[in-house]
């Protein structure tokens, strides 16, 4: 018994010096990395420790992690970061986006797309966030932040989103100031007046916390202009979401002259200025009849996000990789689509710890395969762009771990709950 008892702890022994002697619990050999906060886009390895990106290097010996993924021919990016989607789900029939049932529950549709953090834009406002970090933000893995209401029910829909004696910027601001941890900003939306009140009052309440709003902006018969929203209301780094959208009937203007095919000079003056251009996709809001133009304009995003809820995810958005491809197939290079989908987001909500693969940076990593075939990419009025690749996730790691993995490229695999 002595005998085999000590054989036992030497084995023991021996196993706990083999992972002691690991400099990496992940190494990921062998990807092409995109990481535009450091300019880099070539072949290297990431070595992952303790939660934290350790080094990233020509060739990081295999041996020395406990998990190797191999990325070979592979895309090696910052974790996603999709700075419009509306994941406030619950089970009130009549709440809309702010504990209802069109917004989504997160896991389920962030790490299956590279996706590691998402911005509710607008599901909570002061009076109901509480509930929303409660129900969403404390019992999901993904990092989810928040674009707080200025409507202090949150995005409810019909009556509750057009009461201006909801707005109020006080409230909000203190309840940001409290919460700046899960707290990035404000959003004005779906509001049907002609009336500056929501997008002033989410400026005072952006202004009192030193935070960014987000502009849902438009819903009025004739629309209020868009030059004197950008040029008058909003302040450098405010958001203007739903950039490439033509909605029917005279209700919101757009920033691309349809006729002309050219985006209109107070456009061009807005990003001057710093106003940020985010996409928005939605369930209604993108048109190619915008996007094309603008893109081969020069006029690309400064943010790609989804608008994720049920309407969105089941219409031609589908999800975060299938917006990016589609800005890939209109003409973006592939890293101006990675920088806009990870460093420029990240840079927009004042998140600069995120959003990239630093030595030391939080390991949230995202690897993509650019699949080959015929795909096809349409909008809501049925125009079709064709294209021949597209993105699609192979992994995602969150802190250090691996919560996505399409086809077991780690090695070896643990599997986690």
């Amino acid at each position: 018994m002595k005998k085999t008892t000590a054989f036992f702890l030497c084995l023991i022994f021996i196993n706990c010096a083999a992972v002691k002697a690991q400099t990496y619990s992940i190494v990921i050999k062998g990807g092409h990395v995109i990481d535009p906060k450091n300019n880099i886009n070539e072949v290297m390895d990431v070595g992952i420790f303790e939660g934290k990106i350790k080094k990233v290097a020509k060739n990081i010996d295999a041996k020395e992690g406990r998990q190797v993924v191999t990325a070979t021919g592979m895309y090696v990016t910052p974790g996603l970061i999709d700075i419009h989607g509306h994941v406030f789900f619950g089970t009130q029939p009549n709440h809309y986006l702010s504990n209802g049932l069109v917004a989504l529950p997160p896991d389920g549709f962030t790490f299956r797309v590279g996706v590691t953090t998402i911005v509710d834009a607008g599901g909570a406002g002061w009076d109901s966030f509480s509930e929303f970090k409660n129900n969403v933000i404390f019992n999901s893995k993904t990092r989810v932040l928040s674009f707080m209401n200025i409507v202090g029910q949150g995005m409810r829909g019909g009556n509750y989103e057009q009461d201006t004696s909801d707005m109020d910027p006080n409230l909000a601001a203190s309840v940001a100031i409290k919460n700046r941890n899960d707290v990035v900003g404000f959003k004005v939306a779906h509001f049907q007046g002609g009336d500056w009140k929501p997008v002033d009052n989410a400026v005072k309440a952006g202004k009192l916390a030193n935070m960014p709003v987000m502009v849902d902006f438009g819903g009025s018969t004739p629309p209020l202009p868009l030059e004197e929203l950008f040029m008058k209301h909003l302040r450098p780094g405010d958001i203007f979401t739903h950039a490439y959208t033509l909605l029917e009937g005279n209700v919101r203007e757009t920033i691309v002259d349809e006729t002309a095919k050219k985006v209109k000079p107070f456009t061009l003056e807005a990003r001057k200025k710093g106003i940020v251009f985010d996409v928005g996709y939605g369930g209604a809001s993108f048109n190619y009849s915008q996007a094309i133009p603008a893109i081969k304009n020069g006029f690309y995003p400064n943010t790609i996000s989804t608008d994720l809820h049920t309407g969105s995810m089941n219409g031609s958005m589908k999800d975060m990789l299938s917006v990016m491809s589609k800005f890939y197939i209109m003409g973006m290079d592939l890293p101006s689509v990675i920088k806009a989908s990870t460093w420029a987001p990240a840079q927009v909500i004042k998140r600069e710890n995120l959003g990239h693969i630093s030595e030391n940076a939080i390991a949230d990593v995202a690897i993509f395969s650019m699949r080959k075939g015929n795909f096809g990419f349409y909008d809501k009025t049925g125009y079709k762009m064709e294209g021949k690749e597209k993105l699609e996730c192979e992994m995602t790691i969150m802190g250090g771990k691996i919560v996505y993995d399409l086809n077991g490229i780690a090695n070896p695999i643990y599997l986690t709950r």
